[in-house]
């Protein structure tokens, strides 16, 4: 489903991806683990477009997304959870759900919001309630949300639990764990796999930007 061959990334001068390689086979879990800095949003962030790779490449089901504008990828079926949440204040929870699937004129609206009240009926309580009025783990719930709406193929998630209180976080991971044996794949960024473990099907480290080897700790 996802190949990500080699890649080079460099932020403002500052090269933050060193020959990265990873793998998300269809139906797959996997786990990008890594300490804070070591490059797994950067990671995430060239999948969805953000960053341009200077060398190596990425693959969605056999297509090379360096040939894409960034747009394309909710078209492909991908969703995008970032750590930071990346709501749009202003806008309603439901609106928030409902952007990337605006873009995507495959879907429609009533279904991807059917699928998503169902997930987390939690949230039809407060669809018409601004965003920049939840709590940060309410927020999380809805970035989480708004990346199932879109993502029929693939989901990115960066740090799905980091600072959220246990029962969100709780939550969070009933809902990650309904996603296995589906045909969605996943890739979940942690700083460790504590929450998660159980979960992945396979696992990357990064350090530094680069592949550490299985069996080699980091430093």
């Amino acid at each position: 489903m996802l190949k990500i061959e080699g890649i080079h990334v460099a932020i403002q001068s500052v090269v933050a991806l060193r020959g990265l390689s990873l793998t998300v086979a269809d139906g797959t879990m996997v786990g990008l683990i890594g300490r804070n800095g070591a490059g797994k949003t950067t990671t995430l962030r060239t999948v969805m477009g953000h960053l341009a790779p200077s060398q190596g490449r990425i693959h969605f089901a056999g297509q090379d997304l360096a040939t894409l504008p960034k747009h394309a990828r909710a078209e492909l079926g991908i969703g995008y959870m970032p750590e930071d949440r990346g709501l749009v204040p202003e806008l309603t929870v439901e609106e928030n759900i409902l952007v990337p699937v605006w873009v995507n004129k495959a879907l429609k609206v009533d279904q991807r919001l059917a699928l998503v009240y169902r997930v987390l009926p939690e949230l039809m309580e407060m669809k018409d309630r601004r965003a920049l009025l939840l709590s940060g783990g309410q927020q999380k719930l809805v970035a989480l949300a708004r990346a199932l709406a879109v993502g029929t193929r693939l989901l990115l998630l960066d740090e799905p639990f980091e600072g959220v209180a246990p029962a969100l976080s709780k939550r969070l991971g009933e809902v990650i764990a309904g996603l296995k044996g589906t045909e969605i794949s996943v890739l979940i960024a942690q700083s460790d796999l504590n929450h998660s473990r159980k979960l992945v099907d396979a696992e990357f480290t990064i350090e530094r930007g680069a592949n550490v080897a299985p069996g080699v700790a980091a430093h």
